[in-house]
């Protein structure tokens, strides 16, 4: 009887264990599937209230999205986050609709809190100019390519700025307007070459022998010559020079305006994509898909 007692006790033993072993042993559950990516081709409500609603959602969202790739990440190195890319392109497209229909804009802006108002406003008159510069032109193709990192591009800006005092967001705004941060590649009708888009026989007096496709030699070429031209005493004055239409030096200040206003504005435009008009609205030719 007593050398069954360690028999006994085992089995006594193991019924007691079994359950916490079979929990042990048991497979995990799989893990959640990962939401699907934000689409910036998703519907947009026309009326005022939900569009102003919507600007208002996507702005906060943008804008927490880049503080954490500013804090987590490097904005020197590679593109934007792809979140960071579709919010801004949404954001993008909410402000072409706007710009497309003034008074959908008129009745969206009365809704929206006063600094995205003031954004809005500026981003509105600065589309709508260049949309007036621009005219009714011949289409032509688009030969587009990747823009360099935001990082890089505002060390540009501000090497500029240290040299010729010229300020960043003025040249952002120039080079945002010229070639969508160099992701268009033509030449300009008039021959203009390169991220800044110089006349060549203009490149040849302020290019300081630099490489006119060269987005660092362009920009410090650019703020050379918009000293020249008046910056930074009278900007309008520069500016008119660098393109002789007050169309132009308008949509170049309003942007400046806006870059100023917040500085998660240069990463915004940065991140904006290109878009070119069809027949059925506008059509994205840059950026992730789906276009």
């Amino acid at each position: 009887m007593l050398r069954g007692l360690p028999t006994l006790l085992l089995l006594a033993l193991a019924l007691v264990c079994a359950p916490t072993a079979c929990a042990q042993t048991a497979q995990p559950s799989p893990p959640e599937p990962p939401p699907p990516p934000f689409d910036p081709n998703q519907s947009v409500s026309t009326k005022p209230g939900a569009l102003a609603a919507t600007i208002w959602s996507n702005t906060t969202t943008l804008h927490a999205q880049i503080d954490r790739w500013r804090a987590e990440g490097d904005p020197s190195v590679g593109p934007a986050p792809r979140e960071v890319t579709l919010r801004a392109v949404f954001h993008q497209r909410l402000h072409l609709l706007l710009a497309d229909r003034p008074r959908l804009y008129r009745a969206v802006v009365r809704r929206l809190p006063p600094k995205l108002a003031a954004d809005a406003r500026d981003i509105f008159t600065a589309k709508r100019s260049l949309r007036r510069l621009a005219g009714s032109g011949a289409r032509r193709r688009v030969r587009t390519g990747p823009a360099l990192p935001a990082g890089r591009l505002l060390s540009f800006y501000r090497q500029a700025q240290a040299r010729f005092r010229v300020r960043p967001r003025v040249l952002a705004s120039v080079n945002l307007i010229e070639s969508g941060f160099n992701r268009i590649r033509n030449n300009s009708t008039a021959g203009a070459q390169g991220p800044m888009q110089f006349i060549p026989s203009t490149w040849r007096a302020y290019g300081m022998g630099g490489n006119i496709r060269d987005p660092q030699d362009a920009i410090l070429g650019a703020a050379n010559y918009l000293r020249a031209s008046g910056a930074p005493r009278n900007y309008r004055r520069a500016l008119y020079a660098y393109n002789h239409s007050s169309l132009y030096v308008e949509a170049v200040l309003r942007y400046a305006k806006v870059i100023a206003r917040d500085p998660h504005t240069f990463y915004v435009l940065h991140s904006w994509h290109i878009f070119v008009r069809s027949g059925s609205g506008f059509r994205r030719i840059t950026g992730p898909g789906p276009r």
